[in-house]
C-alpha cells in the first residue's frame, strides 16, 4: 500500500481485438512476443540465393548489395503500470496504472500470464515495434525493485521505459504525457526514480483520480474504488491511453503528446 508524501481523451469505440496470432520466441527468456498478420509481415530470415554463373557475372556492386548485414533489431519498449497486487486493492484508484497496463493488454491481444523479476509480464508487439508490459507485483512502495531489474536485465534504454499511474493533482479521467520528470509525491514513482541511480528521464503517462472531497485523508482517497458513473468515463480515458501508446511507439513522443495533452475534457464535449 501506497502512502503519499504529500495532500495530495475522444473517441467511442471497442477495443480492437487482434486474430491470428503467431508466437515468437526470446532466447533469454521463456516468454514469447506475440505478433499479429494482420498488422505486420515477419521480416525474411535469409537472402535469396544465387548459382555460381551468376554470382560471377554479376556487378560487384550488386554482390556488395545482396551481402549486407540485415537491420539491427529494435529494443523493446518497457510499459509499466503502478499498483498495489492482491485482490484487496482491485478496482482502487491507486491501480488505475494496473487497469491501464489491462486495457493496452486486451486491445493488443497481449496476454500478461508470465511471473519474472517480481512482475506480471506480457511481451508482444504494436506494429513492428516489440513492447513490455508490467505490473509490478511488490507493492507500490517498493515498485522500482521490479522494474528497475526489467530494464536492467533486457538493457532497455530509460527513454523507452513508460510509467502509468494515478495522479491526485490531475482532474479525474484526465491524461497527461510527459518527457521526464520528479515523482510528485507518487511514493511508487520514487522508489523507481531511486532505482534508476535518481535518473528522471523516462517518460510517463499520468492518470488523474481527482481530489480528495472535504477533508478526507488522500491515504484513505486513493484506497477507494470508482463510482459507476466514474468508471462509464474511464473507459474513454482507457481508449484514448491506448491510441497514445500506438501514436508514442509508431510516431514518436511529440505526436503522442499533442494527442494526449490537447484532448479536450469530457465537461467540453457534451
Amino acid at each position: 500500500m501506497c502512502v503519499y508524501n504529500r495532500n495530495m481523451n475522444f473517441r467511442v469505440g471497442n477495443f480492437i481485438s487482434i486474430s491470428s496470432i503467431a508466437i515468437v520466441r526470446s532466447p533469454s527468456s521463456n516468454l514469447c512476443f506475440r505478433r499479429s498478420k494482420t498488422l505486420l509481415s515477419s521480416p525474411p530470415s535469409t537472402f535469396p540465393l544465387r548459382t555460381m554463373s551468376q554470382l560471377s557475372n554479376s556487378a560487384p556492386s550488386a554482390i556488395a548489395s545482396d551481402a549486407a548485414p540485415p537491420p539491427e533489431p529494435k529494443k523493446p519498449w518497457l510499459v509499466v503500470g503502478l499498483g498495489n497486487p492482491g485482490k484487496k486493492y482491485q478496482g482502487t484508484r491507486h491501480n488505475i496504472g494496473f487497469e491501464m497496463v489491462d486495457a493496452i493488454a486486451e486491445a493488443e491481444g497481449i496476454p500478461i500470464t508470465s511471473v519474472s523479476f517480481k512482475a506480471l509480464l506480457g511481451k508482444g508487439f504494436i506494429g513492428d515495434v516489440p513492447i513490455m508490459l508490467a505490473k509490478p507485483q511488490t507493492f507500490m512502495n517498493s515498485s522500482g525493485e521490479s522494474v528497475g531489474a526489467i530494464a536492467k536485465y533486457y538493457k532497455i534504454p530509460l527513454k523507452q521505459v513508460l510509467v502509468i499511474f494515478d495522479d491526485l493533482d490531475l482532474p479525474f479521467a484526465r491524461l497527461k504525457l510527459l518527457p521526464k520528470g520528479g515523482h510528485g509525491g507518487h511514493n511508487g514513482m520514487k522508489s523507481i526514480i531511486d532505482h534508476f541511480k535518481g535518473s528522471r528521464d523516462f517518460p510517463r503517462l499520468r492518470i488523474g483520480i481527482g481530489r480528495p472531497p472535504g477533508k478526507m485523508d488522500p491515504v484513505n482517497f486513493v484506497l477507494r474504488p470508482f463510482t459507476k458513473q466514474e468508471r462509464e468515463e474511464l473507459n474513454f480515458t482507457f481508449h484514448d491511453g491506448v491510441e497514445a501508446l500506438r501514436i508514442l511507439l509508431l510516431q514518436g513522443f511529440d505526436k503522442s503528446a499533442t494527442f494526449v495533452n490537447s484532448a479536450k475534457p469530457m465537461e467540453q464535449l457534451g
